[in-house]
C-alpha cells in the first residue's frame, strides 16, 4: 500500500519528514477511502505522531494528531471520548495560525457529532466550515463531503427536502470537480434516500452509471455499499 510506502520512505529522513508522513496518512486512503475500518490504523499513526511531535515540538502536528486520535475513538464506539481530543486538536492547531484544513476538520468533526446524537452541533459545525472555506481558505478538495454531511445530518431530523437538496448539492460540486470519489459517495446517500421512499427505479437509474465508471477499488467501503444498495433495487 502506497501508505505504508511513503511512511517505510519518510522514517530515514527525520522526525519532522516521519510527522509529515503520519500526519498525512489518514487524509487519502485511511479516512476518505476505507472510513471507520480504518480507525484502528490510523489510531496507531496518531499516537506515534503525538509521540514524535510532543517530543520535538511541533504544534501543528500535535494538534493534527490530537484530533485524528479523538475521530479514532468515535469510530470505535467512544464519541464522546473522542470529542474532547478532537476540539482540543484544533484549538491547538488554530493557535500556531494556521487556517487550512481547518473546514475539513470541521466536516469531520461533524460526523462525531452526529455519532453522538447531536446533529445541531454538527450543522453548526458545517456552517463555521462553509464560512471559512468561502471567506478564508477557498480549499474545496473535501467541499462535497461538507454538503453530504450536511444531507446525513438533517436526513436524521427528518429533513428530508432539506437533506435531498444537500445531496444533490454535494454530488453538482464532485462533478464540476471531476471528483468520481465523491460524487459516488453523494449519489449512494441520494439513491438510499430515494430507495427509502420508493422511488427505485429512478435510484437504481441514477446510481448504476456512477458505480459503473470504476473500474477498480471494489473492496472500499463506499463501493461496496453502492453495489449492496444496486442489488437490493434490481
Amino acid at each position: 500500500m502506497r501508505r505504508d510506502e511513503a511512511l517505510a520512505d519518510a522514517r530515514p529522513l527525520g522526525p519532522f519528514n516521519l510527522a509529515y508522513a503520519l500526519g498525512h496518512a489518514g487524509y487519502g486512503v485511511n479516512w476518505a477511502v476505507e472510513g471507520a475500518k480504518s480507525a484502528p490504523t490510523m489510531l496507531r499513526c496518531a499516537d506515534e505522531l503525538l509521540a514524535i511531535a510532543n517530543e520535538q515540538g511541533f504544534p501543528v502536528w500535535i494538534g493534527i494528531g490530537s484530533f485524528v486520535r479523538g475521530w479514532c475513538l468515535s469510530m470505535v464506539g467512544q464519541a464522546t471520548a473522542g470529542l474532547t481530543p478532537m476540539l482540543q486538536g484544533i484549538a491547538t492547531y488554530r493557535a500556531t495560525g494556521c487556517n487550512v484544513g481547518i473546514p475539513f476538520f470541521l466536516t469531520v468533526l461533524a460526523e462525531a457529532y452526529a455519532m453522538m446524537g447531536q446533529p445541531e452541533e454538527g450543522l453548526n459545525q458545517l456552517a463555521e466550515a462553509e464560512k471559512m472555506l468561502e471567506a478564508t481558505t477557498q480549499e474545496r478538495w473535501a467541499e462535497a463531503e461538507m454538503h453530504r454531511m450536511r444531507g446525513t445530518l438533517l436526513l436524521s431530523m427528518r429533513k428530508h427536502a432539506e437533506a435531498e437538496d444537500s445531496l444533490h448539492q454535494a454530488i453538482a460540486v464532485a462533478r464540476s470537480q471531476s471528483a468520481k470519489f465523491w460524487e459516488l459517495r453523494g449519489a449512494v446517500d441520494l439513491a438510499r434516500l430515494w430507495h427509502d421512499r420508493g422511488e427505485r427505479t429512478e435510484a437504481r437509474d441514477f446510481l448504476a452509471p456512477i458505480y459503473g465508471w470504476f473500474t477498480e477499488g471494489f473492496d472500499t467501503p463506499v463501493l461496496q455499499d453502492a453495489k449492496a444498495l444496486l442489488d437490493q433495487l434490481a
